[in-house]
């Protein structure tokens, strides 16, 4: 009997606005940049990736590249994509 494996997808667990602000707050904690985006990919998967095509006027395709921590996009972008899935960035000493 062959037993399939599927893929480990972190969204699945993102129960909770806590789970979701935790989550990016360690990727954000992460000296490589790419780990937050690809985090901040699995939230937005999470919330749905049309509704924030949608609110951001951003095509699919493009968010899913953006998203995808393979890109390095412009913070502009990053900005809009963070204000529509309602997430506030606190900057701390």
């Amino acid at each position: 009997m062959k037993t399939e494996i599927k893929p480990y997808s972190p969204f699945n667990h993102l129960l909770t606005d806590a789970d979701m602000s935790d989550y990016l707050t360690q990727a954000f904690m992460d000296d490589d940049p790419a780990v937050f985006m690809t985090a901040l990919g699995h939230v937005a998967k999470h919330k749905g990736i049309a509704q924030l095509a949608a609110e951001t006027g951003l095509n699919r395709e493009s968010l899913y590249k953006t998203l995808s921590g393979k890109t390095q996009p412009k913070w502009g972008t990053v900005q809009r994509i963070i204000k529509a899935l309602h997430i506030t960035i606190n900057v701390a000493a």
